[in-house]
């Protein structure tokens, strides 16, 4: 079965990283198929910025994600900016401090959204001291809230992924993002 999933933020969030650390989970640790793409505006920093990636347990023909069942967002401009496309009761995990529900409350409604919340960014700021691991806490988060990998295969990416010493900090930030996922409808 094939599962298209977009996350999106803006540049400097980490959104690229954990869109590889999900495709080098599916297909190196949980021996699925996967393929990753990004984009990002030429502003990079600050502007928004998506990777979308492809798991399937059969070989993936068309690497292009035309209508995620999966998206997850971490910043208002690219949630407005990359939604249009969601599947019907597709699953739409947010970072609540950073995209506001009452402005996509229609869109929810419409598309009978599974809308998931993670305090992605304050949990990785308050809790372990580091806003750059936000894009873990989220990567946890996903994990807990859709089962697309496995929590083994995503730690085991996630250590093949970081730089030398920051393993723990990551590790903590990944079982954070586990614990505070939210379904809220």
């Amino acid at each position: 079965m094939r599962t298209d999933i977009r996350i999106a933020g803006f540049g400097g969030q980490g959104v690229l990283m954990c869109g590889i650390v999900i495709a080098k989970a599916a297909s190196l640790f949980d021996k699925n198929y996967a393929v990753q793409t990004q984009s990002y505006g030429p502003e990079a920093r600050g502007g928004a910025s998506r990777t979308e990636v492809v798991v399937s347990d059969e070989e993936i023909d068309y690497p292009k994600v035309d209508s995620p069942q999966i998206f997850v967002a971490m910043s208002h401009e690219a949630l407005l900016k990359y939604i249009d496309d969601i599947q019907e009761e597709a699953i739409l995990l947010i970072d609540p401090d950073l995209v506001y529900q009452d402005e996509i409350k229609d869109i929810i409604e419409n598309k009978k959204l599974q809308v998931y919340t993670s305090k992605a960014t304050e949990t990785a700021e308050q809790v372990l001291g580091k806003k750059i691991v936000a894009n873990i806490v989220m990567l946890g988060s996903f994990v807990e809230s859709t089962g697309i990998i496995s929590q083994e295969a995503a730690k085991q990416s996630i250590l093949d992924s970081v730089p030398a010493g920051t393993e723990e900090l990551n590790m903590n930030a990944f079982e954070e993002g586990r614990k505070i996922v939210t379904k809220i409808n």
